[in-house]
């Protein structure tokens, strides 16, 4: 049997009508479980960057939530430093509000917020470690992570990666378990608090004998470099530099 040509073009109207119609439906239907399992995910990187959820395991949505128990979310004014205790940490959104334009820097950042969620890792009443969230350029894509710092701000537990496009078995080594447990122990900070840690050409040896390098990923010099440039930013003066100096005049490291 032959169809007009006005038959086939209305059917496949109709048919795109309703496929649309379905999609629409499922995405409104399927909203509140993307979201639950959005934050879901950032909560299990802010654990993997602290070793409280190690590489590969696989762990449920009751088992983060019982970890997350020890985590203390807070919202810092990045360029004073400021914990701004007045603005809940459970309902901030941090999309909602205006950028302002970065510093020249080469971590490739154009814009930053003024206000910024971090995380505090507790126990009990004592800070054990800071989960601090970072954003720079690789070689192909932005990359977010976050970086775990121990409660003397200098200290560093731990960095994750968890949304990044980088070349896969190069850059894109950066979510690597192997080269993850590096930064275990490395120093942020030298001796006179300016950001010294850096991913280096080649291997960099043990923690004792350099604590401020780590290896550099083969075949992957500008991924490399955008990991340095966005922790020099971000543990800088324009980054939560100020915050970390204020937690340890106030006597609580």
């Amino acid at each position: 049997m032959q169809y007009s040509m006005k038959y086939i073009f209305g059917f496949a109207a109709v048919l795109c009508f309703v496929c649309s119609i379905m999609i629409s439906t499922a995405n409104v239907g399927l909203r509140e479980r993307q979201e639950i399992n959005k934050v879901l995910d950032k909560q299990k990187s802010v654990l993997q960057a602290a070793w409280l959820v190690q590489p590969g395991e696989k762990v449920n949505r009751a088992r983060v939530e019982e970890l997350f128990k020890n985590v203390r979310p807070r919202i810092i004014e990045l360029s004073t430093g400021k914990v701004l205790e007045e603005v809940n940490a459970d309902t901030f959104d941090e999309e909602s509000l205006p950028s302002l334009p970065a510093p020249t820097n080469k971590a490739g950042i154009r814009e930053i917020k003024e206000q910024v969620k971090i995380y505090e890792i507790m126990e009990g009443d004592k800070v054990t470690m800071f989960v601090l969230p970072i954003v720079g350029k690789g070689l192909w894509s932005t990359m977010h992570g976050f970086l775990a710092l121990d409660a003397d701000t200098r200290t560093i537990r731990g960095l994750t990666y968890y949304d990044q496009a980088e070349t896969p078995g190069l850059g894109g080594e950066v979510v690597n378990p192997k080269w993850k447990a590096l930064w275990q122990g490395r120093l942020a900070y030298d001796e006179n608090w300016s950001a010294k840690i850096a991913v280096i050409k080649g291997p960099a040896g043990p923690v004792e004998q350099n604590p401020y390098a780590v290896d550099g990923l083969s075949g992957a010099t500008l991924t490399s470099r955008g990991v340095t440039n966005m922790l020099q930013f971000w543990l800088g003066e324009n980054g939560f530099a100020p915050f970390l100096k204020s937690f340890r005049e106030s006597g609580r490291a």
